[in-house]
């Protein structure tokens, strides 16, 4: 959510910003807030005047009373006259501040409304283009393997293991749920705990954070038709699964006050996710690709403004480095203009190498806000001169299977069958380096 000051005084470089998004339908949004922000300012500019010409008559009525009791009775009524003047003028005010309080919560309401549609200010660096299709790869890591040997879908490797049920999960579920079973449920795991330690030796602090949030953190993390697509609302109870730990971890901090010197705040965070988005229903939509509830290692950093840029480098390095570690190839895509989520000033995806597929697809997601959420959710920061200021969030996926796991699968999967251990992964495997089928 933008400043409406800096909208005041930047209305140009709002509307621009909007078509490099592609949104021109939210162009009028623009002049709406003007127009709001003009009366708002000036029914406030009124009903202040009229505060003070209250407290004045009312102070003037004092003096008038203490004569009223000395004056003649000739000059009694000339008194009187001027306090009921008085008495009128401030009943007059009143009424008059009671109208315009009322259009103070209604132009604060509309305003606030239009202001949460309006996007974030992305960074001059973002390519712009409409869609996804417009992101540009800026780099690879490792060499994608092309096998001499046919790639199963990833549902048919993990049956030769006896390690995926979707066929019971639909009878207790439904589309969209997954049952892993044995080694490949035990890999999930491996995946995720490790994923855990090696955030935590990069500094983090791990969490574990509710997975159910009120509905003004909602709103403070995220976009109105992101929230509309994602999440699941509890019947009933003011509180949302949460899609992803990103929320309810940025959320730790609504309404706070934080010292300078606790920056940079970092928090790696394990969670289920729940989303009720079923993909595109094309064929790569089958099997665990994209579901409606999956587990997931995040990551997310509070910081001064002046360092989000390098924190946004250094997190997704991080998911190219786990990913190196586990021997799947990856490259970076950096996220144009069209493709960014309104709250996001700059995003890039860490894309896994498919070998069945023989393409890539999306694995991580890192993202700066700037300020947008800090804005919404009244995250301060203290500066050492004792001003405040509004710190810049990020956040970045570290590992989510079992989306992962696809690509683990195909790039560790042999011509017999069976599926290669990389050695960080042994200790959480019980020391196993090979997972032979049992079909």
């Amino acid at each position: 959510m933008l400043d409406i000051r800096f909208i005041r005084e930047n209305p140009e470089i709002v509307r621009e910003n909007i078509r490099k998004k592609f949104q021109d339908q939210k162009l009028p949004l623009v002049d709406e807030v003007l127009d709001l922000d003009q009366k708002n300012r000036a029914a406030i500019t009124e009903a202040s005047d009229l505060r003070a010409q209250r407290n004045a008559l009312s102070k003037a009525n004092g003096p008038l009373f203490g004569k009223l009791k000395k004056a003649s009775e000739e000059e009694k009524a000339a008194i009187q006259a001027q306090i009921d003047a008085n008495m009128a003028q401030v009943k007059a005010n009143d009424l008059r501040l009671q109208e315009l309080e009322q259009l103070e919560k209604e132009y604060d309401a509309q305003l606030h409304h239009d202001l949460l549609q309006i996007p974030n200010i992305i960074d001059p660096s973002v390519p712009i283009g409409p869609d996804d299709s417009y992101n540009v790869e800026v780099q690879r890591f490792g060499e994608p393997k092309t096998p001499d040997f046919p790639i199963p879908y990833h549902t048919e490797i993990m049956e030769r293991f006896n390690g995926v049920d979707m066929d019971a999960a639909g009878r207790v579920s439904g589309n969209g749920f997954y049952y892993l079973m044995g080694d490949i449920a035990r890999l999930h795991s491996a995946v995720l705990a490790y994923a855990r330690d090696f955030m935590i030796d990069k500094g983090f602090i791990y969490c574990i954070p509710p997975f159910m949030i009120h509905g003004n953190v909602v709103e403070g993390v995220m976009s109105q038709t992101d929230m509309d697509a994602m999440m699941y609302k509890i019947e009933g109870e003011d509180l949302y699964l949460i899609g992803t730990s990103e929320h309810s971890m940025i959320g730790k901090f609504i309404d706070q006050v934080l010292p300078e010197d606790s920056l940079p705040q970092t928090l790696t965070s394990y969670s289920p996710c729940f989303r009720k988005e079923k993909g595109a229903h094309g064929i790569e939509e089958r099997g665990v690709y994209r579901i409606h509830q999956f587990e997931k290692q995040e990551m997310i950093v509070v910081c001064k403004p002046e360092d989000s840029m390098a924190w946004y480098e250094k997190m997704w390095r991080f998911s190219v480095e786990l990913f190196q570690n586990m021997e799947i190839p990856v490259r970076q895509l950096e996220c144009c203009s069209g493709d960014l989520a309104d709250l996001k000033v700059k995003s890039c995806d860490i894309e896994a190498w498919s070998p069945r597929q023989q393409k890539y697809f999306e694995v991580c997601s890192c993202s700066n806000l700037g300020d947008a959420q800090a804005r919404r959710l009244k995250i301060r920061v203290k500066g050492g001169d004792g001003k405040m200021y509004l710190p810049h969030t990020l956040n970045n996926t570290v590992v989510a299977p079992p989306r992962m796991l696809i690509a683990f699968l195909e790039n560790h999967l042999q011509a017999d069958g069976s599926i290669t251990i990389p050695a960080v992964l042994t200790p959480y495997m019980g020391g196993k380096t090979i997972l032979v089928p049992n079909k």
